[in-house]
This record gives structure tokens, sequence and C-alpha cells, in this order.
């Protein structure tokens, strides 16, 4: 079956990233915008952690924002909806501040390009667990451009979180495509090659490698950039 789109991880693949410290910056600067209105920082911290396991957990019978939301408000006991302003406040105004974590990946723009030229429908196939502002930006960040894809999964869009092989399965149908039409690139061993559970074909960018679970990588295609487009050509001579 032709190979008609590429899907890409965003974080640690065509963004670089120090997940630690972006982590550390994001609840930085959210307690520091919410603490002046009374909120307790660890709180705060606590239920969108919250959130964010259920939408991990999200089994597809609804989106994920509105099962964030659920999770946030039997954490704290708050009316989301008075609380979700203040949260579009942080991510159009505070976000930025993440962005110090963050870089240009090497060869990350060029490949992008290089691969819409050859007429390929190029996805972002982030963890769809942030709005659609924050993915944004991070796109941005990343020199590149939302116009850049056709899709982008952000919690708005999206019933499943990686790495549940249904994501993908959904996406692909989003797609109008079939996920053996579909490869994956993406530098989380687990996250984005569990995408050939659903046939997908895959590649590991290992510039930015995760594998906490210590998986077995070999038998994945991988390597930077030039070694995706040249991998890219020889599934479609």
């Amino acid at each position: 079956m032709a190979l008609k789109a590429i899907l890409f991880d965003l974080d640690g693949t065509l963004l670089s990233m120090d997940q630690d410290a972006f982590i550390r910056l994001y609840f930085q600067a959210l307690c520091a915008h919410l603490a002046p209105r009374g909120y307790d920082p660890q709180g705060v911290i606590n239920a969108v952690q919250t959130g964010i396991g259920a939408m991990v957990q999200n089994t597809g019978e609804r989106k994920n924002e509105p099962v964030f939301w659920d999770a946030y408000r039997r954490q704290t006991g708050r009316d989301a909806q008075t609380d979700l302003p203040l949260f579009e406040e942080y991510y159009q105004n505070h976000f930025v501040q993440t962005r110090a974590s963050c870089g240009v990946m090497p060869g990350a723009t060029e490949c992008i390009r290089h691969l819409k030229a050859q007429g390929f429908r190029l996805v972002l196939a982030t963890n769809p667990i942030f709005p659609a502002a924050a993915t944004l930006q991070r796109i941005q960040w990343a020199g590149l451009c939302p116009e850049d894809f056709e899709w982008i999964t952000t919690y708005e869009n999206s019933r499943f979180c990686k790495p549940n092989p249904d994501y993908y399965r959904q996406l692909a149908k989003d797609l109008q495509l079939q996920p053996e039409e579909c490869l994956m690139a993406g530098n989380d061993a687990l996250e984005d090659m569990i995408a050939q559970k659903t046939g997908m074909k895959v590649f590991l960018l290992t510039k930015g490698l995760l594998n906490k679970k210590n998986l077995d990588i070999h038998p994945y295609p991988q390597g930077d950039f030039d070694d995706l487009k040249r991998y890219i050509t020889s599934l479609t001579e």
C-alpha cells in the first residue's frame, strides 16, 4: 500500500526539549499565575497531573478536553468553567516562559520542507495532552508553522493519548487513510514506535531518544533526519 502521510511527534523530535526543565518551568509559571488568585501551588500541580493521567487513560467515549476538566474538578472541587479562562490566559501570556527549555532541532525544518515538496501529507502527531494554544506556540519554537501540517492533534480534537494504539488508529481514521498508508516518526521508543502495532510504518529519530522502559529498539528503522528521508525514499521506489 502506497505511503501517503508522514506523522511527526513534536517534543524531542521536531522541537529540541529538556523535558525535566520544561515540566519545572511549566508548573513554575502556572503556579505563579494562579497563586495571587488564591490557588494552592501544590494543589494546582496535583490537579493538572490528575487531569493528564485521566487523558492518558481515556478510552475514547469523549474527547480529552472534557476528560481533563472533569478530573480537575474532582481533584479540586472547583468549577472548571470558572478556572478555564485563567488557564487560557496562562497559555496566551505565560506559557512562553517554558521556551527556555526548548530549541530548534537540527535538520527538522529542512526535512519537513523536503517531504512537503515530495507531496506527502504531513501530520503533527504530538501527544494531545495540551490545548491548541500551547501546541501552536511549540510548533513556532521549532522554527515551523502550523500551516506546515494538515492535521495537528490537541486535547480539543483527540479521544486518546499515546501510547494507546487507538490514538494512531483514530488519527488514520480522521485522515481517511489506512494505517498502512502512514509512517510515524518520533523519538520515543514506546509512545511513537507503538504505532507499528496498528500497521503503520515507523522510524525512530535517535537525536533526542527517549526509552524509559529500556525497550529493544534494534528492530526499528532509525537515525537522524537525513536517514529518515533516505528511508522514505526506499519505501517509495
